[in-house]
């Protein structure tokens, strides 16, 4: 059985101090996990052979510019003790998009960032809206990655996970147990309705979780999208060239076979999202596609380490 190579993650997430009043109910149970930054942190990366992890902050909401930059400054510290072990997304105060789009080119500049990670949405507001646009204008010109994740549904959305069942129930309804994923899907959805990807065709968008539920539904959207208004690329040339998926979460080979069909083998990359899931069982997950024949041994590396030196421009070696 041949070693595994070079492994980056890029769905890895962390707390600030400076951030975690809404995480302590959320994450009380990991949080330990997600304040650490060495000891703890890089055992696990070695327990699942990650090479290098992409921090991003977990979902809270977005910061003031003025927290903002102090948070990614005590990353970025934080950082520098690792720094072959550790790289960045920057955290945006999306509140205020032309303060986001200077501190998404501080940190890449300044910082060495390798791009942003940002809630799916701002209180209920998505970035279809124009308002967000200066931020997506900065992450073309800069040449780095918007990173779409996940977040709790807004005020608004909120009673449609509410049901004939317990309140635990509706809170996992929202999240992982099927809004988060079928929220952001929607998104993308709405992005490219926008004709945000006209404006800005060499922008790049990452979503995890193989695609948001989009992969196994996409056959039957890019019909659908023909009546929508006119764009000069469809919907599955965006896909194709606009987004990059990572298979964060998930480790069963059965959607990332569907992953596979409908995108480009140089724009799947591998995740974990840690510490909601372990290296370990993205170790096994890893192991499990080598063994699986469903990608070439050229492919393989691609998805583990390649894709992703590639799109945030960093590199690493074989431990």
């Amino acid at each position: 059985m041949s070693p595994l190579p070079p492994v980056i993650t890029l769905e890895e997430h962390y707390i600030s101090p400076q951030l975690n009043h809404n995480a302590v109910e959320r994450f009380a149970n990991i949080l330990p996990m997600l304040e650490n930054l060495e000891g703890r942190r890089l055992a696990d990366m070695d327990a699942g052979s990650v090479t290098l992890q992409v921090l991003s902050h977990a979902a809270v909401e977005a910061p003031s510019p003025e927290v903002a930059r102090s948070v990614n400054d005590e990353l970025y510290a934080a950082i520098q003790k690792h720094p072959k072990r550790l790289a960045a997304f920057a955290v945006l105060p999306m509140g205020d998009p032309h303060a986001a789009a200077e501190e998404l080119a501080r940190t890449t500049r300044d910082l060495h960032f390798v791009g942003a990670l940002v809630n799916n949405h701002l209180d209920g507001r998505y970035y279809d809206d124009p308002f967000f646009w200066p931020v997506f204008e900065r992450a073309q010109a800069l040449d780095v990655p918007i990173y779409i994740h996940p977040f709790f549904p807004a005020g608004n959305s909120k009673s449609q996970y509410q049901g004939n069942f317990s309140a635990n129930t509706s809170f996992s309804l929202g999240m992982a147990g099927w809004g988060w994923h079928a929220d952001t899907g929607l998104h993308v959805l709405r992005l490219y309705a926008s004709g945000l990807f006209e404006k800005y065709p060499r922008l790049k968008i990452v979503i995890g979780h193989d695609g948001e539920l989009l992969p196994f539904q996409l056959d039957r959207i890019v019909p659908m999208t023909q009546g929508w208004d006119q764009r000069q690329r469809g919907l599955r040339q965006v896909w194709r060239e606009n987004i990059w998926v990572t298979t964060s979460g998930m480790f069963s080979l059965a959607p990332f076979a569907c992953l596979l069909k409908v995108t480009p083998v140089e724009h799947v990359m591998f995740s974990v999202d840690y510490p909601f899931s372990t290296n370990e069982m993205g170790k096994k997950f890893l192991e499990e596609v080598r063994d699986s024949g469903l990608v070439t041994a050229e492919e393989f590396k691609a998805i583990a380490y390649q894709n992703a030196e590639r799109l945030l421009k960093v590199e690493v070696k074989a431990p």
